[in-house]
């Protein structure tokens, strides 16, 4: 399904457990985790988080999940104000922060850290939108809920082994380098309530 007719589709991002992915984009970078054992050194030693310019890399792709105690309904929107986890579709692993500084630009580090979609606490970001629901159509931010910062791309770029991706961070406050969109995404629609389900 091309873009136009999966926004037509679904103007509301979709919550669940299995199968919601979504890269985000801040201006022309894409958020990914850079999957070739690519440690944050010096920091936290945790597997690498970075910005593309491509929103196709099929290494860009993130499932939107509940809390661990607040699990999502299946292709329920997600609300603005909602906790979720993103986890990288390929390694299984969470966005994550905690308080060690970033290596290109000092601010906050962001990784990727966890297997098979369990982390912890600090796994877990706020979604601040305007309205109800986030919608795809619309620039959203990611707060931290450990620590408050926001998730944000300022243009700081790695070198070898990858050269040309930016770093991504945490920032403190809100501002025009932590706005993400959703470039493309599967819509899962809602579960059906097995007690209404009728048998033929």
């Amino acid at each position: 399904m091309d873009k136009e007719k999966f926004q037509q589709l679904n103007p509301q991002v979709s919550a669940n457990t299995t199968l919601a992915y979504c890269p985000f984009s801040e201006a022309v970078s894409v958020l990914t985790e850079f999957n070739h054992s690519i440690l944050l050194l010096p920091g936290s030693g945790q597997q690498s988080v970075t910005g593309v310019e491509t929103s196709d890399d099929a290494n860009s792709y993130w499932r939107i999940r509940g809390k661990k105690e607040g699990a999502c309904q299946r292709g329920a929107p997600v609300k603005c104000g909602q906790l979720i986890r993103l986890t990288h579709v390929n390694t299984g692993r969470n966005l994550h922060s905690h308080h060690f500084l970033s290596p290109l630009s000092n601010n906050q580090e962001v990784s990727a850290f966890g297997e098979n979609g369990e982390g912890d606490d600090l796994d877990v970001w706020i979604v601040q939108c305007s309205g109800m629901h986030w919608d795809r159509s619309s620039a959203v931010r990611f707060k931290h809920a450990g620590t408050d910062v926001f998730l944000s791309i300022t243009g700081e770029q790695y070198g070898n082994p990858i050269r040309g991706q930016r770093e991504v961070h945490g920032m403190h406050g809100p501002n025009n380098n932590n706005y993400w969109k959703v470039m493309e995404g599967v819509f899962i629609k809602p579960s059906v309530d097995s007690s209404r389900h009728d048998e033929l």
